[in-house]
């Protein structure tokens, strides 16, 4: 499906269309794990109500949203759609992309009824997290935090639309088990290519790691932390939501056994 707005055309991905399409976030081609990786968790997803809307360029600039009874998030947001991801980058930054890409969101999820739309964010911008920002800037408003510094904000379409809010298990992120543990999802591609690159690290420096893999919207929603994508824990506490390289990894060990 496609669209044309001011010139810019938005595709909507589909089955029918998802092999032949770039899906922005990891620049290559079918063969590549990111790719591959994430062209099969849309595909299974598109069942649920997953929607993925993208300009017609060759770069970061998309909007992943889905049903929030479905999303991979420990929410209760029932009647809302979550936005798993709104990302512009690069050159396509600074042009109205991401407003664009947000009010076809906002008029698809009105046309299918929703309550209003929630995402994930924090007290600032972090990586692979919603810009606050941005999103107080088009309405968006608190509804939950947890800790460290997560934000659960939304969209309300009418002014007594329930308050959306985080399950009461991750308002305090913490695991029983020790050592470094990390749970992850491939909603992003990126995980595919540097969680094993940082279990490999783990295993030559003798380092006690345990990465736990994330495969249906029920585990997600029943997971210890608020971001799903990748969530690493150390000796219960959370450690961080940025996905490692093995430079990153690497600099944490040296900070922890300093």
């Amino acid at each position: 499906m496609e669209l044309t707005h001011c010139n810019i055309k938005i595709i909507t991905l589909t089955k029918d269309n998802l092999e032949k399409e770039h899906i922005c976030c990891a620049i290559s081609n079918n063969k590549d794990c990111q790719v591959a990786s994430k062209k099969q968790w849309l595909s299974k997803r598109f069942a649920d109500g997953l929607v993925f809307k993208k300009c017609d360029v060759r770069g970061k600039c998309f909007i992943e949203y889905i049903p929030a009874e479905k999303a991979w998030s420990p929410i209760e947001a029932d009647g809302y759609m979550y936005i798993n991801c709104l990302w512009v980058s690069g050159q396509f930054k600074g042009q109205g992309n991401a407003g664009l890409l947000l009010d076809e969101c906002i008029r698809d999820s009105k046309e299918k009824g929703k309550k209003g739309l929630v995402a994930l964010s924090s007290k600032k911008k972090l990586p692979f997290l919603s810009d606050p920002k941005f999103l107080r800037y088009k309405g968006f408003v608190l509804a939950d935090t947890a800790e460290p510094s997560y934000e659960l904000l939304y969209l309300p379409f009418e002014g007594n639309a329930p308050k959306p809010g985080f399950k009461d298990h991750v308002k305090t992120p913490k695991i029983s088990e020790q050592g470094f543990v990390l749970y992850y999802t491939n909603q992003c591609p990126f995980t595919a290519k540097y969680v094993p690159l940082i279990e490999k690290e783990a295993k030559q420096k003798g380092v006690e790691f345990k990465s736990i893999h994330i495969e249906t919207a029920e585990q997600a929603q029943n997971a210890p932390a608020p971001f799903t994508t990748y969530s690493l824990f150390y000796k219960g506490e959370f450690l961080t939501n940025e996905i490692l390289s093995e430079k990153k990894f690497e600099k944490i060990l040296f900070l922890l056994n300093k």
